[in-house]
């Protein structure tokens, strides 16, 4: 796969804070959490788990095994599959960004300790692509052997906790998100990604091509035909390929990209909409008042002063 798309996709998601917790929870057990505005990651540290997300099968974890829900899809934990939960809310409140926790839940059955992170980031700044990643991505424990860095970086994380060491709460911090790149970088460079359409996109030399242009050269004068000779394939073939792998005609992705580049300006920057409209790829106000108003469902201007730190 190519280096410089997998940066692209990653490099703009401005991470935040994060809010981590160690759980200790004995079976029978079950907690069900509601979706965050965050991504989400669970590192099995000892014993097992199952996973349960809406129109998915459950998921068994196993110590040693990493989950990673991108977009903090709604979700079950439990000791097994169909396991009576309660709210996560009820025993983790105010799960503020820069706090750790510790959860136990007491039982007669087997100890299972999961090491957890909910990771802020700048939904804004998240690219059109990363949009489109699954609900979850599974490392086993065998695809993490393969990751040293990764694997190191989680050992330690675990080995930390209970550690009352100077910057304890600083490092936490920094190898949480170092964590969340790297557990994309793996699940995106991950060979045996055949029943995930988007990440196979990413490793496909000829889509990955026009992704990474999509990406990088958005204000550039696009077709379908060129982002097909960019490609190296057919306009036919590249279209259908395009669509069954990132789930999305070619142009409306680059109308995406666009679209997010063009809000981004508008909130950061006191550009003239005239500038902005060339920036991402539109040779008229009015074509790209239009094309903002229908994405968006209001004018640029409209947006411009709805955002939070406007500068004009």
């Amino acid at each position: 796969m190519d280096g410089d798309l997998l940066s692209e996709l990653l490099a703009p998601l401005r991470l935040r804070g994060v809010f981590h917790s160690r759980w200790s929870v004995h079976a029978p057990w079950g907690v069900a959490g509601e979706r965050e505005s965050c991504a989400l990651i669970h590192y099995v540290q000892a014993g097992a788990c199952a996973v349960e997300l809406p129109g998915h099968e459950p998921v068994r974890l196993r110590a040693g095994d990493l989950a990673v829900f991108p977009h903090g899809s709604a979700h079950r934990l439990a000791d097994e599959p169909g396991r009576a939960t309660v709210p996560l809310e009820s025993v983790l409140p105010a799960r503020s960004p820069g706090a750790a926790r510790t959860l136990r839940i007491d039982g007669p059955g087997a100890e299972t300790v999961i090491l957890c992170g909910g990771l802020h980031y700048d939904a804004a700044a998240a690219s059109p692509l990363y949009r489109a990643l699954p609900d979850v991505l599974v490392l086993d424990r065998a695809t993490l052997a393969g990751q040293p860095l990764l694997s190191g970086t989680l050992d330690g994380l675990g080995g930390e906790w209970d550690q009352d060491e100077p910057g304890q709460a600083l490092v936490a911090l920094r190898a949480f998100e170092l964590v969340f790149v790297l557990a994309l970088r793996a699940a995106l460079g991950d060979g045996t990604s055949a029943g995930r359409p988007v990440l196979r996109a990413l490793r496909h030399p000829a889509v990955g091509a026009a992704l990474l242009a999509v990406q990088t050269r958005f204000g550039e004068p696009w077709t379908v035909e060129t982002l097909a000779a960019e490609a190296g394939m057919s306009r036919s073939a590249f279209a259908a390929t395009f669509r069954r792998l990132v789930g999305e005609a070619p142009m409306r992705h680059l109308t995406a990209r666009r679209m997010q580049e063009a809000a981004r300006l508008l909130e950061e920057t006191a550009l003239p909409h005239d500038a902005i409209a060339r920036r991402v790829g539109y040779g008229s106000v009015v074509g790209f008042h239009l094309a903002f108003r229908q994405w968006y469902g209001t004018t640029p201007g409209g947006h411009r002063r709805r955002a939070p730190n406007q500068l004009v």
